[in-house]
Protein backbone atom coordinates (compact mmCIF):
# COMPACT_ATOMS: atom_id res chain seq x y z
CA UNK A 1 0.00 0.00 0.00
CA UNK A 2 0.77 3.48 -0.61
CA UNK A 3 1.54 6.13 2.20
CA UNK A 4 -1.22 8.30 1.39
CA UNK A 5 0.08 10.77 4.41
CA UNK A 6 2.76 11.19 2.65
CA UNK A 7 1.44 11.61 -0.79
CA UNK A 8 -0.20 14.52 0.61
CA UNK A 9 2.79 15.83 2.36
CA UNK A 10 4.63 15.65 -1.48
CA UNK A 11 1.89 17.12 -3.68
CA UNK A 12 1.51 19.91 -0.96
CA UNK A 13 4.87 21.06 -0.95
CA UNK A 14 4.88 21.02 -4.46
CA UNK A 15 2.27 23.46 -5.12
CA UNK A 16 3.91 25.82 -2.34
CA UNK A 17 7.16 25.45 -4.01
CA UNK A 18 4.83 25.92 -7.48
CA UNK A 19 3.26 29.37 -5.94
CA UNK A 20 6.25 30.73 -4.61
CA UNK A 21 8.48 30.34 -7.44
CA UNK A 22 5.35 32.16 -8.96
CA UNK A 23 5.64 35.22 -7.37
CA UNK A 24 2.23 34.75 -5.10
CA UNK A 25 4.14 34.41 -1.53
CA UNK A 26 6.20 37.90 -1.89
CA UNK A 27 9.42 38.02 -3.45
CA UNK A 28 12.19 35.53 -2.83
CA UNK A 29 15.95 35.87 -2.40
CA UNK A 30 18.07 34.69 -5.34
CA UNK A 31 19.18 31.63 -2.98
CA UNK A 32 16.62 30.42 -1.82
CA UNK A 33 14.87 30.54 -5.68
CA UNK A 34 17.77 28.47 -6.43
CA UNK A 35 17.06 25.68 -3.32
CA UNK A 36 13.59 25.97 -4.53
CA UNK A 37 13.76 25.40 -8.07
CA UNK A 38 16.06 22.26 -7.38
CA UNK A 39 13.27 20.76 -4.74
CA UNK A 40 10.58 21.64 -7.02
CA UNK A 41 12.34 19.99 -10.09
CA UNK A 42 13.25 16.90 -7.28
CA UNK A 43 9.58 16.64 -6.84
CA UNK A 44 7.69 17.20 -10.41
CA UNK A 45 8.47 13.40 -11.28
CA UNK A 46 7.32 12.06 -8.59
CA UNK A 47 3.65 14.53 -8.08
CA UNK A 48 3.32 13.73 -11.43
CA UNK A 49 3.11 9.88 -11.26
CA UNK A 50 0.97 10.70 -8.28
CA UNK A 51 -1.54 12.36 -10.21
CA UNK A 52 -1.42 9.69 -13.20
CA UNK A 53 -1.95 6.78 -10.58
CA UNK A 54 -4.85 8.90 -8.64
CA UNK A 55 -6.33 9.89 -12.35
CA UNK A 56 -6.20 6.14 -13.49
CA UNK A 57 -8.15 4.88 -10.12
CA UNK A 58 -10.64 8.08 -10.48
CA UNK A 59 -11.11 6.49 -14.16
CA UNK A 60 -11.46 2.76 -12.92
CA UNK A 61 -14.41 3.99 -10.43
CA UNK A 62 -16.22 5.88 -13.11
CA UNK A 63 -15.97 2.80 -15.61
CA UNK A 64 -17.62 0.41 -13.04
CA UNK A 65 -19.92 2.33 -12.45
CA UNK A 66 -20.46 2.69 -15.87
CA UNK A 67 -20.70 -1.15 -15.58
CA UNK A 68 -23.18 -1.47 -13.40
CA UNK A 69 -25.79 0.91 -15.13
CA UNK A 70 -28.51 -0.84 -16.22
CA UNK A 71 -28.81 1.85 -19.43
CA UNK A 72 -25.10 0.66 -20.64
CA UNK A 73 -25.59 -0.22 -23.78
CA UNK A 74 -23.50 -3.65 -25.04
CA UNK A 75 -20.87 -1.56 -27.60
CA UNK A 76 -20.50 0.91 -24.76
CA UNK A 77 -20.36 -1.68 -21.95
CA UNK A 78 -17.58 -3.22 -23.89
CA UNK A 79 -15.76 -0.47 -24.53
CA UNK A 80 -15.52 0.15 -21.04
CA UNK A 81 -14.49 -3.29 -20.09
CA UNK A 82 -11.64 -2.77 -22.41
CA UNK A 83 -10.49 0.38 -20.93
CA UNK A 84 -11.30 -1.06 -17.48
CA UNK A 85 -8.64 -3.80 -17.87
CA UNK A 86 -5.90 -1.64 -19.47
CA UNK A 87 -6.37 0.91 -16.26
CA UNK A 88 -6.27 -2.00 -13.45
CA UNK A 89 -2.94 -3.63 -15.11
CA UNK A 90 -1.26 -0.23 -14.98
CA UNK A 91 -1.71 0.31 -11.42
CA UNK A 92 0.97 -2.07 -9.84
CA UNK A 93 3.26 -0.02 -12.46
CA UNK A 94 2.74 2.84 -11.37
CA UNK A 95 2.31 2.16 -7.44
CA UNK A 96 5.66 0.25 -8.25
CA UNK A 97 7.30 3.67 -9.72
CA UNK A 98 5.75 6.15 -6.88
CA UNK A 99 7.55 3.57 -4.27
CA UNK A 100 11.14 3.60 -5.91
CA UNK A 101 10.38 7.68 -6.29
CA UNK A 102 9.93 7.59 -2.42
CA UNK A 103 13.01 5.73 -1.58
CA UNK A 104 15.93 7.67 0.47
CA UNK A 105 18.41 9.83 -1.38
CA UNK A 106 21.79 9.67 -1.35
CA UNK A 107 22.73 13.54 -0.42
CA UNK A 108 25.93 12.79 -2.76
CA UNK A 109 23.71 12.14 -5.11
CA UNK A 110 23.06 15.67 -6.85
CA UNK A 111 27.01 16.57 -6.82
CA UNK A 112 29.43 16.44 -8.94
CA UNK A 113 32.12 13.85 -9.06
CA UNK A 114 35.95 13.41 -8.82
CA UNK A 115 37.27 10.16 -10.83
CA UNK A 116 40.65 9.11 -9.71
CA UNK A 117 41.79 6.47 -12.10
CA UNK A 118 45.47 4.38 -11.79
CA UNK A 119 46.94 1.49 -13.23
CA UNK A 120 46.94 -1.40 -11.48
CA UNK A 121 48.90 -4.80 -11.84
CA UNK A 122 49.64 -5.38 -15.23
CA UNK A 123 52.22 -3.04 -16.34
CA UNK A 124 52.47 -0.65 -18.82
CA UNK A 125 49.26 -2.65 -20.25
CA UNK A 126 47.57 -1.58 -17.20
CA UNK A 127 48.41 2.34 -17.99
CA UNK A 128 46.90 1.79 -21.55
CA UNK A 129 43.61 0.45 -20.10
CA UNK A 130 43.61 3.13 -17.44
CA UNK A 131 43.51 5.45 -20.70
CA UNK A 132 40.43 3.49 -22.35
CA UNK A 133 38.43 3.58 -19.25
CA UNK A 134 39.18 7.80 -18.72
CA UNK A 135 38.33 7.92 -22.33
CA UNK A 136 35.30 5.78 -21.87
CA UNK A 137 34.45 7.91 -18.87
CA UNK A 138 34.78 11.42 -21.01
CA UNK A 139 32.56 9.66 -24.24
CA UNK A 140 29.84 8.72 -21.64
CA UNK A 141 30.45 12.58 -20.07
CA UNK A 142 29.62 13.87 -23.20
CA UNK A 143 26.12 11.04 -23.84
CA UNK A 144 24.89 12.41 -20.95
CA UNK A 145 25.70 16.43 -21.39
CA UNK A 146 28.48 16.45 -18.58
CA UNK A 147 31.67 18.57 -18.46
CA UNK A 148 34.58 17.32 -17.91
CA UNK A 149 37.84 18.56 -16.52
CA UNK A 150 41.36 16.70 -16.30
CA UNK A 151 43.06 17.92 -12.86
CA UNK A 152 46.19 15.87 -12.85
CA UNK A 153 46.84 13.42 -15.27
CA UNK A 154 50.45 11.08 -15.48
CA UNK A 155 51.16 9.84 -18.58
CA UNK A 156 52.89 5.80 -18.79
CA UNK A 157 55.78 5.58 -21.24
CA UNK A 158 54.12 4.10 -24.12
CA UNK A 159 51.18 6.82 -23.91
CA UNK A 160 48.89 5.28 -21.03
CA UNK A 161 47.55 6.25 -17.87
CA UNK A 162 49.80 6.04 -14.73
CA UNK A 163 47.14 7.90 -12.80
CA UNK A 164 44.51 10.67 -13.07
CA UNK A 165 42.32 12.80 -11.63
CA UNK A 166 39.34 14.27 -13.42
CA UNK A 167 36.43 16.17 -12.44
CA UNK A 168 32.78 15.70 -13.96
CA UNK A 169 29.91 18.11 -13.50
CA UNK A 170 26.43 18.25 -14.18
CA UNK A 171 23.64 17.01 -13.27
CA UNK A 172 23.17 13.89 -10.52
CA UNK A 173 26.76 12.74 -11.78
CA UNK A 174 27.36 11.15 -8.60
CA UNK A 175 24.18 9.56 -8.59
CA UNK A 176 25.21 7.44 -11.83
CA UNK A 177 28.79 7.03 -11.52
CA UNK A 178 29.34 5.92 -7.61
CA UNK A 179 28.89 2.64 -9.31
CA UNK A 180 32.17 2.91 -11.50
CA UNK A 181 34.23 2.56 -7.77
CA UNK A 182 36.27 -0.39 -7.99
CA UNK A 183 38.82 -2.69 -9.69
CA UNK A 184 38.16 -3.12 -13.91
CA UNK A 185 39.90 -6.05 -14.98
CA UNK A 186 40.50 -6.57 -18.73
CA UNK A 187 41.60 -9.49 -20.89
CA UNK A 188 43.02 -8.79 -23.98
CA UNK A 189 46.50 -9.09 -26.10
CA UNK A 190 48.33 -6.14 -25.36
CA UNK A 191 50.17 -4.07 -27.72
CA UNK A 192 53.35 -4.72 -25.85
CA UNK A 193 52.71 -8.54 -26.64
CA UNK A 194 54.25 -10.30 -29.80
CA UNK A 195 53.57 -14.03 -29.35
CA UNK A 196 49.53 -13.08 -29.16
CA UNK A 197 49.12 -14.26 -25.91
CA UNK A 198 45.84 -12.67 -23.68
CA UNK A 199 47.21 -11.50 -21.03
CA UNK A 200 45.09 -9.89 -17.70
CA UNK A 201 45.67 -6.49 -15.98
CA UNK A 202 43.59 -4.53 -14.26
CA UNK A 203 43.36 -0.40 -13.36
CA UNK A 204 41.14 0.89 -10.55
CA UNK A 205 39.06 4.00 -10.32
CA UNK A 206 37.38 5.88 -7.14
CA UNK A 207 34.41 8.04 -7.24
CA UNK A 208 34.43 11.05 -5.26
CA UNK A 209 31.85 13.61 -4.90
CA UNK A 210 32.46 16.75 -5.18
CA UNK A 211 32.87 18.42 -1.44
CA UNK A 212 32.04 21.78 -0.77
CA UNK A 213 33.18 24.22 1.97
CA UNK A 214 30.19 23.43 3.59
CA UNK A 215 29.99 20.06 3.24
CA UNK A 216 33.51 19.37 5.32
CA UNK A 217 35.34 22.15 7.65
CA UNK A 218 38.83 22.03 7.22
CA UNK A 219 41.09 24.09 9.78
CA UNK A 220 44.38 25.10 8.45
CA UNK A 221 46.09 23.66 11.21
CA UNK A 222 45.11 20.09 10.22
CA UNK A 223 46.62 20.71 6.54
CA UNK A 224 50.77 20.31 6.42
CA UNK A 225 51.49 22.37 3.55
CA UNK A 226 54.75 21.35 1.41
CA UNK A 227 55.55 23.31 -1.78
CA UNK A 228 58.55 21.35 -4.23
CA UNK A 229 59.35 21.91 -7.92
CA UNK A 230 57.06 19.97 -10.42
CA UNK A 231 58.97 17.26 -12.43
CA UNK A 232 57.79 15.26 -15.63
CA UNK A 233 57.62 11.13 -16.80
CA UNK A 234 61.32 10.11 -15.59
CA UNK A 235 62.20 12.70 -13.50
CA UNK A 236 62.83 15.42 -15.64
CA UNK A 237 62.03 19.35 -15.07
CA UNK A 238 58.62 20.39 -16.13
CA UNK A 239 59.37 24.30 -14.11
CA UNK A 240 61.86 25.83 -13.18
CA UNK A 241 59.67 27.51 -10.38
CA UNK A 242 58.94 25.88 -6.47
CA UNK A 243 54.80 25.44 -7.89
CA UNK A 244 53.85 21.66 -6.89
CA UNK A 245 51.64 21.54 -4.29
CA UNK A 246 51.42 18.97 -1.42
CA UNK A 247 48.72 18.26 1.07
CA UNK A 248 48.69 16.42 4.29
CA UNK A 249 45.49 15.83 6.09
CA UNK A 250 47.06 15.36 9.89
CA UNK A 251 43.97 14.08 11.57
CA UNK A 252 43.40 11.46 8.73
CA UNK A 253 46.43 11.22 6.86
CA UNK A 254 45.11 11.83 3.51
CA UNK A 255 48.31 12.82 1.55
CA UNK A 256 47.01 15.02 -1.96
CA UNK A 257 49.60 16.61 -4.93
CA UNK A 258 48.71 18.42 -7.72
CA UNK A 259 51.60 20.19 -9.70
CA UNK A 260 49.63 20.04 -13.59
CA UNK A 261 49.50 24.18 -13.29
CA UNK A 262 52.23 26.44 -13.08
CA UNK A 263 50.99 28.32 -10.37
CA UNK A 264 51.08 27.46 -6.97
CA UNK A 265 48.05 29.06 -5.73
CA UNK A 266 46.04 26.78 -8.85
CA UNK A 267 47.79 24.05 -7.73
CA UNK A 268 47.16 24.75 -4.03
CA UNK A 269 43.60 25.10 -5.00
CA UNK A 270 42.69 22.12 -7.02
CA UNK A 271 45.15 20.11 -4.14
CA UNK A 272 42.23 21.47 -1.49
CA UNK A 273 39.37 20.73 -3.48
CA UNK A 274 40.28 16.63 -3.92
CA UNK A 275 41.51 16.43 -0.24
CA UNK A 276 38.00 17.96 0.91
CA UNK A 277 36.35 15.23 -1.49
CA UNK A 278 38.21 12.03 0.09
CA UNK A 279 37.62 13.35 3.55
CA UNK A 280 33.58 13.91 2.59
CA UNK A 281 34.19 10.54 0.71
CA UNK A 282 35.74 8.88 3.93
CA UNK A 283 32.81 10.43 6.40
CA UNK A 284 30.02 9.09 4.11
CA UNK A 285 31.90 5.72 3.61
CA UNK A 286 32.02 4.75 7.19
CA UNK A 287 28.56 6.26 7.77
CA UNK A 288 27.45 3.66 5.41
CA UNK A 289 29.62 0.77 6.09
CA UNK A 290 27.49 1.17 9.96
CA UNK A 291 24.27 1.33 8.32
CA UNK A 292 24.36 -1.80 5.97
CA UNK A 293 26.52 -4.17 8.44
CA UNK A 294 23.73 -6.09 8.36
CA UNK A 295 22.12 -5.77 5.22
CA UNK A 296 22.29 -8.37 2.36
CA UNK A 297 22.48 -8.54 -1.14
CA UNK A 298 23.52 -4.83 -1.55
CA UNK A 299 25.33 -3.68 -5.10
CA UNK A 300 28.77 -4.04 -4.18
CA UNK A 301 30.60 -1.58 -1.14
CA UNK A 302 32.43 -0.21 -4.32
CA UNK A 303 35.41 -0.29 -2.53
CA UNK A 304 38.65 -0.44 -4.58
CA UNK A 305 40.39 -3.58 -3.37
CA UNK A 306 36.97 -5.07 -5.01
CA UNK A 307 36.49 -6.18 -8.70
CA UNK A 308 33.70 -5.14 -10.19
CA UNK A 309 33.65 -5.67 -13.97
CA UNK A 310 35.51 -7.33 -16.65
CA UNK A 311 36.27 -6.04 -20.02
CA UNK A 312 36.90 -9.24 -22.32
CA UNK A 313 38.56 -8.33 -25.78
CA UNK A 314 38.69 -11.42 -27.65
CA UNK A 315 34.94 -12.26 -26.90
CA UNK A 316 33.75 -8.76 -27.28
CA UNK A 317 31.62 -8.95 -23.74
CA UNK A 318 31.85 -6.89 -20.74
CA UNK A 319 30.74 -8.34 -17.38
CA UNK A 320 29.62 -6.61 -14.30
CA UNK A 321 29.82 -9.24 -11.45
CA UNK A 322 28.09 -7.53 -8.93
CA UNK A 323 24.86 -8.07 -10.87
CA UNK A 324 26.56 -11.41 -13.52
CA UNK A 325 25.33 -8.93 -16.09
CA UNK A 326 26.87 -9.76 -19.09
CA UNK A 327 26.66 -7.44 -22.45
CA UNK A 328 28.44 -8.70 -25.74
CA UNK A 329 28.60 -5.24 -26.89
CA UNK A 330 32.19 -3.75 -25.54
CA UNK A 331 32.75 -1.85 -28.09
CA UNK A 332 29.69 0.54 -27.31
CA UNK A 333 30.86 0.37 -23.64
CA UNK A 334 34.25 1.62 -24.69
CA UNK A 335 32.63 4.13 -26.77
CA UNK A 336 30.55 5.40 -23.42
CA UNK A 337 27.09 4.72 -25.78
CA UNK A 338 26.73 1.47 -23.91
CA UNK A 339 28.07 2.23 -20.45
CA UNK A 340 24.40 3.66 -19.43
CA UNK A 341 22.96 0.34 -19.85
CA UNK A 342 25.05 -1.35 -17.16
CA UNK A 343 25.18 1.93 -15.00
CA UNK A 344 20.87 1.45 -15.43
CA UNK A 345 21.05 -2.18 -14.63
CA UNK A 346 22.99 -1.29 -11.40
CA UNK A 347 20.64 1.58 -10.43
CA UNK A 348 18.03 -0.64 -10.66
CA UNK A 349 19.91 -3.84 -8.53
CA UNK A 350 20.02 -1.10 -5.92
CA UNK A 351 16.54 0.32 -5.74
CA UNK A 352 14.95 -3.34 -6.13
CA UNK A 353 17.56 -4.19 -2.64
CA UNK A 354 16.24 -1.15 -1.26
CA UNK A 355 12.68 -1.62 -1.73
CA UNK A 356 12.75 -4.89 -0.28
CA UNK A 357 14.96 -3.74 2.95
CA UNK A 358 11.89 -0.97 3.39
CA UNK A 359 8.84 -3.12 2.54
CA UNK A 360 10.42 -5.99 4.54
CA UNK A 361 11.05 -3.82 7.65
CA UNK A 362 7.32 -2.89 7.38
Amino acid sequence: MLPQDKLKMIQSRYEELEAAMAGEMGDVAADDFVKMSREYSDLKPVVETIQKFRAAESEITDLQEMLEADDTDAEMREMAELELEELQASLPTLEHEIKIQLLPKDDADEKNAILELRAGTGGEEAALFAGDLMRMYQRYAETMGWRCETMSYSESDMGGCKEAVVKVTGRNVFAKLKFEAGVHRVQRVPETETGGRIHTSAATVAVLPEAEEVDVKIDDKDVRVDIFRASGPGGQSVNTTDSAVRLTHIPTGIVVQQQDEKSQHKNKAKAMSVLRSRIYEAERAAKAAARSADRKGQVGSGDRSERIRTYNFPQGRVTDHRINLTLYKLDKVMAGEALGEVIDALIAEEQAAMLAEVEGSV
